[in-house]
């Protein structure tokens, strides 16, 4: 069970918003979470064996070694390293700090329409979402050049990469997408070849079938409207309104992000010495040396081609929503807030910083020159399926080492979700709409109690009640210094894979 972080004898709290780990290493490790967030006392027993890496940094030689940690508000047990870290490291980079997901992160779109306009039009929004989405409707038709373009260079690599097409979801696209307003819109490679299949798979023009997908677990599709403004001016610049219809896409690399971790992983295995163990932990660091730059160099192409990947697919995710939103409540112009990774790692000479969900919430130094350098980066943090969402604006705040948690943090693991009463459940559906896959309202489908079961047991493992509550997180942000409100979205409807 979740324990409050004043039970857990290992934190100590040094100030209203601030807790301390101590630890054996003398690694700085701090939680930035209020006493009313429930930490799960299983993340921090995971956080305290991936503080063992420092010792196998150490038994490496040189001078590596873990320099900082950061525990964000929704910090939750994950595989081998929690959900919610932020890790930064002098001379050696670690792959699975980053993990499978590449580049997953969020992007938010405003629209020319208002909750008025599109709140009655929810029943055909509904089943036009759910052709686009898992029915083929979104018709995403792509040359080699373009999937190769965007492995390489991104989304400018996909834009320009030849003819696009007026059909399909293309229809909505724009000819003046702000580029400036994605954290980074090309992260570097060398080469796509990790990707060859992927790129020449379907020999020609092809509707694709993996980009446009938005994944299992707790990723979405949604469209939110703007319920309250906490910061006017903020709002304003940003193009945001009381009523203003949003969409919020969050998604990222899928299986190119999987088999990218996992080249990565064999190749921190491979160039790990022969004459030392592997470490207890599991976890592999790669050393930033002349030895390991070869495998280095393969682990960090892959992983730029999927974090490319991820952008674009978030790209085209959000022109799904456009379009269903066109078809049903007319003309609209959608403009980008901002599109931000966090599952991801930046290098900058020797240091290395990792987040594994955790999101960038730079200040006033880290905007400069760009759209955001007046107030500070965009910080996107969705709360749970039904449940409010929040924009803020970060501080650069070193404490944090300049991040953000990525939403409200599980708490209480799926297994235990999936067991949860059907009568809440049951209250949940009458008050809010999920389209998935499966339309549940179908006769023919509420026939199939076997295909209702495990229907109803994926919903309950992303229900609103095996998650934090969003207030306290978001406040816990504010008070630490780390990121302020802009505003609160509340949820229309969201789509689920």
């Amino acid at each position: 069970m979740p324990s409050s972080p004043t039970q857990d004898p290992r934190l100590v709290r040094v100030d209203d918003d601030w807790l301390r780990l101590p630890n054996p290493w003398h690694v700085p490790v701090d939680i930035c979470a209020a006493a009313d967030v429930p930490i799960e006392s299983s993340a921090i027993d995971e956080i305290l064996t991936v503080l063992q890496t420092a010792a196998t940094l150490e038994r490496l030689g040189g001078d590596a070694a873990i320099t900082q940690v950061v525990l964000t508000p929704d910090l939750h047990k994950g595989a081998g390293i929690p959900i919610g870290t932020v890790l930064r490291t002098r001379g050696a980079l670690i792959p699975q700090a980053v993990g499978n997901d590449i580049n997953c992160g969020m992007r938010v779109e405003t629209t020319s329409l208002t909750v008025d306009d599109v709140r009655p039009r929810l029943d055909a929004l509904e089943r036009r979402l759910r052709h686009l989405f898992f029915e083929g409707g979104r018709r995403i038709a792509l040359t080699a050049a373009q999937r190769e373009g965007l492995l390489r260079d991104g989304l400018p690599g996909l834009l320009d990469a030849g003819p696009r097409p007026d059909d399909g979801v293309w229809a909505a696209l724009r000819e003046d997408e702000r580029h400036d307003r994605i954290h980074r819109s090309r992260y570097p490679t060398t080469t796509a070849e990790p990707f060859r299949d992927w790129i020449t798979s379907a020999g020609g023009t092809s509707y694709d079938s993996i980009v446009g997908s938005i994944g299992g677990g707790n990723h979405f599709a949604e469209l939110q409207y703007v319920a309250a403004v906490h910061d006017r001016q903020a709002a304003y610049a940003w193009g945001l309104e009381l009523g203003q219809v949003v969409s919020m896409v969050h998604s990222g690399s899928l299986s190119l992000g999987h088999q990218a971790n996992a080249d990565g992983m064999d190749q921190a295995r491979a160039a790990w010495p022969d004459d030392l163990p592997a470490p207890d932990n599991k976890i592999i660091p790669m050393l930033l040396d002349e030895r390991s730059a070869t495998r280095r160099r393969r682990y960090l192409d892959a992983l730029g081609n999927a974090a490319n990947f991820a952008v674009g697919n978030r790209f085209f995710l959000s022109l799904m929503l456009r379009t269903g939103l066109a078809a049903e409540c007319g003309e609209l112009t959608a403009d980008l807030v901002y599109d931000a990774p966090h599952n991801l790692l930046w290098q900058d000479g020797d240091t290395v910083t990792h987040r594994k969900g955790a999101t960038p919430a730079g200040g006033y130094e880290e905007t400069a020159g760009g759209p955001y350098a007046l107030w500070g980066e965009p910080v996107i943090v969705p709360g749970s399926m039904g449940a409010a969402s929040y924009l803020l604006r970060g501080h650069g705040n070193p404490r944090s080492l300049a991040s953000a948690c990525h939403g409200a943090g599980r708490r209480v693991p799926r297994g235990a979700a999936s067991r949860a009463n059907e009568k809440e459940l049951d209250a949940f559906l009458t008050e809010f709409r999920v389209v998935t896959p499966l339309d549940h309202r179908d006769p023919k489908v509420a026939h199939r109690t076997d295909v209702m079961a495990v229907w109803r047991r994926d919903l309950k493992q992303e229900a609103p009640w095996v998650y934090k509550d969003i207030g306290p997180v978001v406040s816990s942000l504010r008070n630490a210094g780390v990121a302020d409100p802009v505003v609160e979205l509340r949820p229309l409807l969201t789509v689920k894979g």
